[in-house]
């Protein structure tokens, strides 16, 4: 849940450092340091809050010195403090660490360290370890290492007596690798790498790097040197950046129509859904009976539109799980069920796992990711790589969009493979897939109306959504948007469930937001609508383009393209991240960071 990255080359390291880090900041971290190794020693700079605080801090350096690493620290073992930040120096060796060290407390005991650590950190323990190890060779004191090491880590390491080279290793968290003209650089996550070459590496597990600055070595465990599969990004550093906008999220909630064009239309043929260049095979979804669907956060919300259409439209059985929960059950799956699994970075921890165990019960698995070569994509039987572009803002909006977009591609191919749709049928259902770019399009022109809103909520501790069916599932993912990135607390309410208790809830003024766009329930929703009306709330109701036959139901109507009562998602999903977006805002505070929230959470 943090960044790294290290570069030897041949211009100043502490510029490329600086500038990656800068570009790693949307993971999410609460202190900053740097690494540079120079002929005779090292010098060291850390300290908590910003990168921009890292800059002035060494800002009166001007060592030419070319190899070095950095690092971002979001605060797992130890409090927020200069001495627990990353880069951690013992003896000759120093290090930047993502992950947790499982077994760091019996490795203090086992190997006395107690007295030579200054921070509370389990990074610096594997530090001290590789110091009490390193005798000159710095491959060997690196293996003796982290055959003691329990959890996850991806290491960064220079040795004093050892100028120029950088050495790596890791084993689930995530690391990537590049050469290019400049030098040598490794990191965390492709923004950071993406201003020098479009080509990478993801780095194998439990083989060993070193860093060079005229090329990489990769080698396993045992010695023998391999070559990784080289990558390519189809972005540029422009995507990375906010293009005018004022924030990351506000840029991508625009960029939603070509990422969704872009997901989709390499998967039709003919006016169908088509997944051979992805090379998904059609028997995963003959065989299958029912469907489980693993994931996290807002993932797991477009896993549940995924549900809500599978169900109503083919009659499957699908099952939803936390992937956080969903690893430490004996949960109910086997050769018969198809584990579908959403991640945008490919590398949510607890994803990944459940993954894992569903592949044990038997079931085959199809990921749902935007990151070439990931570890959710290398693991998985089948992969559906989404074409969403970078996303820096914390919260998620283009890849959630683009991950519904996917969840229906597949569902339609399902139904035309168990003959459960016509080719007529999944043609039309394409062709409605294919509009929903105009449909995004046309709901964004609704800014000046959900900014009046949000100027209304923003006063507001509380603030809740109602609806039914896929209204409901929409207001899952609106409460969850609200509150991380505006801080007031929402609630999602299936509408039919308010006399049962949560009616209590509403006051005076209370902000509302009512989903009706289900033609089936629009009237019973309405009749929700004027219970909480009646009791003082303050209500925003969002509809397909019909008025509304009663004015003084809502104290704002925000109306959404009339598509069938399936495609809503896409119109709704925009209105609440817009509603999210200017509430942020309005309140003055950091939309794309946050607090206490990182992009992609790499550990338990």
């Amino acid at each position: 849940m943090c960044g790294i990255i290290g570069f030897t080359g041949n211009m100043p390291a502490k510029d490329v450092i600086l500038n990656g880090l800068e570009r790693l900041e949307y993971r999410g971290y609460d202190s900053a340091g740097m690494a540079l190794l120079e002929d005779g020693g090292i010098t060291l700079f850390k300290r908590t809050g910003k990168v921009a605080d890292l800059r002035t801090l060494c800002a009166n350096d001007n060592s030419p010195c070319t190899c070095g690493i950095g690092h971002t620290r979001w605060a797992t073992h130890g409090g927020v403090t200069d001495v627990n930040a990353h880069p951690h120096l013992a003896g000759n060796v120093v290090l930047i660490h993502n992950g947790i060290i499982e077994n760091y407390r019996q490795l203090i005991v086992e190997y006395g360290l107690a007295d030579k650590l200054v921070s509370e950190t389990d990074s610096e323990v594997v530090a001290q370890l590789l110091n009490i190890f390193y005798d000159g060779d710095p491959i060997a004191a690196i293996k003796k290492t982290i055959k003691l090491l329990s959890g996850a880590f991806a290491l960064c390491i220079m040795f004093k007596d050892i100028p120029g080279k950088i050495f790596a290793i890791r084993n689930v968290s995530p690391m990537i690798a590049t050469s290019c003209e400049q030098g040598s650089i490794i990191a965390s996550d492709l923004t950071a790498v993406i201003a020098f070459t479009k080509e990478y590496f993801v780095v194998p597990e439990y083989h060993i790097l070193t860093l060079s600055d005229d090329g990489i070595v990769v080698e396993d465990l045992k010695g023998n040197v391999t070559k990784p599969e080289i990558l390519s990004v189809n972005w540029d550093i422009t995507d990375a950046q906010k293009g005018g906008y004022p924030f990351f999220m506000l840029k991508e909630i625009f960029e939603q129509p070509d990422a969704i064009r872009n997901t989709i239309a390499p998967r039709i043929e003919n006016g169908l859904p088509d997944f051979t260049e992805d090379g998904i095979n059609d028997d995963i979804f003959a065989h299958c009976k029912r469907i489980c669907v693993v994931a996290c956060g807002t993932a797991m919300h477009a896993g549940m539109v995924g549900k809500n259409l599978i169900e109503e439209k083919l009659r499957i059985p699908v099952q939803v799980e936390i992937a956080s929960e969903f690893r430490y059950k004996n949960p109910i799956i086997d050769e018969n069920t198809l584990t579908i699994v959403l991640s945008q970075s490919g590398e949510t921890i607890d994803t990944l796992e459940a993954l894992k165990l569903a592949k044990t019960f038997g079931s085959k698995v199809l990921s749902i990711v935007n990151v070439k070569g990931s570890t959710i994509a290398r693991e998985s039987d089948y992969v559906l790589y989404t074409h969403a572009g970078p996303e820096i803002a914390v919260a998620s909006t283009k890849a959630y969009t683009v991950q519904v977009a996917a969840m229906y591609l597949i569902a339609c191919r399902i139904g035309l493979v168990k003959a459960l749709m016509t080719e007529g049928e999944a043609r039309q259902f394409i062709s409605k897939l294919q509009s929903a770019p105009n449909i995004i399009e046309e709901t964004l022109k609704h800014a000046d109306t959900i900014k009046r809103v949000a100027n209304q909520i923003k006063l507001s501790p509380d603030a809740f959504y109602i609806g039914r069916g896929l209204d409901y599932v929409m207001g899952l993912e609106a409460a969850l948007k609200l509150k991380e990135i505006s801080y007031v607390h929402a609630e999602a309410y299936a509408a039919g469930e308010l006399k049962h208790g949560t009616i209590a809830l509403i006051t005076e003024n209370v902000p509302v937001i009512a989903f009706a766009t289900q033609e089936k329930v629009y009237e019973k929703v309405v009749s929700n609508i004027r219970e909480v009306k009646a009791r003082g709330a303050y209500v925003v109701l969002v509809t397909m383009d019909e008025a509304v036959n009663d004015p003084n139901i809502c104290d704002q109507h925000i109306r959404v393209p009339r598509v069938s009562s399936e495609f809503t998602a896409f119109a709704t999903a925009v209105i609440l991240q817009m509603l999210a977006y200017y509430t942020s805002e309005a309140k003055g505070l950091d939309v794309d960071k946050p607090r206490n929230l990182a992009k992609s959470v790499t550990v338990e």
